[in-house]
C-alpha cells in the first residue's frame, strides 16, 4: 500500500506534468492540411504507418503519440510530455520482442553519455553497445559504470582513436557475434532524437536498411548555420553525382541494419575511416540490391561538445567517392 509520502510525490508529479490535448488523426483525414499545434497539443494515431504519413507532411515526430485504441478522450494517458511544447514520452518503452542493439561510438562524450542512455531507455527496449576510443575525458570509465548499473549496456574499449569507421566496424562485428537481429547506429550528442528510434526499428523489421534522412519530405536540420547547411548539401550532391540519387541522404548516420545485410557486406574490406564510412556502407547496400528506406528526421546540432567533422574527413570524401564509383563499375 502506498505511503502518504509516495502519494504526495505522485500528486506533485501529476501537478507538474503539463497536460496534453490530443488530436486523433484517422486514415481518412490524412488528406486534410495539417494545422499548427499549440504548446499543449499533440497528434495521436493508430499505427506507425499513419505517423509516417504525418511526418512526411511536416508534422514533428516528437509530437505524435501512437495508440491503436480509438479513444475520443482529450487526455490520452499513454504518453506524457517533459515540458509544454516538448517531446512526448511513452509511459513504457516500445518493445518489439526482437534482439536489438544500438551502437554508440564515443570520443570525449562524457557530458552526453549518461543522459542519452537514460533517454534511449524511455523509448525503446534494446541493448546499447558503447564503443569508446580511449577518450581522455573519462567517457570510457563512465561507460563502465553504466554497464555495471544496467544489464543492457555493454562497453567495447579501443586503445586509440582511429576514426568513426573503424569504431563502427568494431561495434558491428561485436553485434554480429552476439547474433542481434537489428543493429542500429546513432550519434552520442543528441543530434539524433531518441524518440525516433522506434520508427527506425518498426520499419527495419521489413527493410534491409533504414536511414534517418534529412533530405526527404518531412526531414530537415535545426540550429545549423548557412555554412553548415551548404557544406552538407554540397557533400550529398557530390556523392549523388558519382553514386546516383537512389539515396537522398548518403552521409546520414542514424540507421537500422538487418544483420543479414551486414553479414553480406564483407565488412573486413571497408576502406573509409571518417564520416565517408556512412557513404561506403550505403553504397555497398545499393550494390547488393538491398531494400533501402529513408525516413524523415530532424537533425539537431549538438548542444554540448564539439563537432568532429574536420578537413581530413572532407578530403577523404573527395578522394574516396570516385573510387567507390569505379570499384562499383568493376564489380558489375
Amino acid at each position: 500500500m502506498p505511503t502518504d509520502e509516495s502519494l504526495s510525490l505522485q500528486l506533485v508529479e501529476k501537478t507538474l506534468a503539463p497536460l496534453v490535448r490530443y488530436r486523433r488523426i484517422r486514415k481518412s483525414e490524412c488528406v486534410i492540411p495539417l494545422k499548427a499545434l499549440g504548446t499543449a497539443e499533440a497528434y495521436v494515431v493508430s499505427d506507425f504507418e499513419l505517423a509516417e504519413e504525418l511526418i512526411a507532411r511536416g508534422a514533428d515526430s516528437a509530437r505524435i503519440a501512437i495508440s491503436p485504441h480509438d479513444s475520443t478522450e482529450d487526455q490520452y494517458l499513454g504518453y506524457s510530455q517533459v515540458a509544454a511544447g516538448k517531446q512526448l514520452v511513452p509511459t513504457s518503452p516500445f518493445d518489439f520482442k526482437q534482439s536489438i542493439v544500438i551502437v554508440l561510438p564515443t570520443y570525449n562524450e562524457r557530458t552526453n553519455l549518461e543522459t542519452l542512455v537514460q533517454a534511449i531507455g524511455r523509448y525503446l527496449v534494446a541493448d546499447i553497445l558503447i564503443v569508446d576510443d580511449n577518450s581522455p575525458d573519462g567517457t570510457g570509465e563512465l561507460a563502465d559504470q553504466l554497464s555495471f548499473q544496467h544489464r543492457h549496456v555493454h562497453v567495447l574499449h579501443r586503445h586509440r582513436k582511429e576514426g568513426l569507421g573503424p569504431a563502427y566496424l568494431a561495434g558491428f562485428e561485436w553485434a554480429l557475434q552476439q547474433h542481434y537481429s537489428l543493429i542500429l547506429e546513432m550519434d552520442c550528442d543528441f543530434s539524433h532524437a531518441p524518440w525516433d528510434l522506434p520508427r527506425l526499428v518498426h520499419r527495419g523489421r521489413t527493410t534491409d536498411l533504414v536511414i534517418g534522412s534529412r533530405y526527404v519530405p518531412g526531414g530537415g536540420t535545426e540550429n545549423w548555420n548557412a555554412r553548415r547547411r551548404f557544406v552538407s548539401r554540397c557533400g550529398n550532391s557530390y556523392v549523388s553525382l558519382f553514386l546516383g540519387s537512389t539515396i537522398q541522404d548518403w552521409t546520414g548516420g542514424f540507421r537500422c541494419y538487418r544483420r543479414e545485410l551486414l553479414t553480406r557486406m564483407n565488412l573486413t574490406t571497408v576502406r573509409a575511416k571518417g564520416y565517408i564510412f556512412q557513404v561506403e556502407l550505403a553504397w555497398r547496400a545499393v550494390q547488393l540490391g538491398a531494400n533501402i528506406t529513408e525516413l524523415p528526421i530532424r537533425f539537431i546540432d549538438r548542444v554540448h561538445g564539439q563537432s568532429k567533422l574536420g578537413w581530413r574527413s572532407i578530403t577523404e570524401a573527395l578522394m574516396e567517392v570516385p573510387k567507390m564509383y569505379l570499384l562499383g563499375l568493376g564489380g558489375r
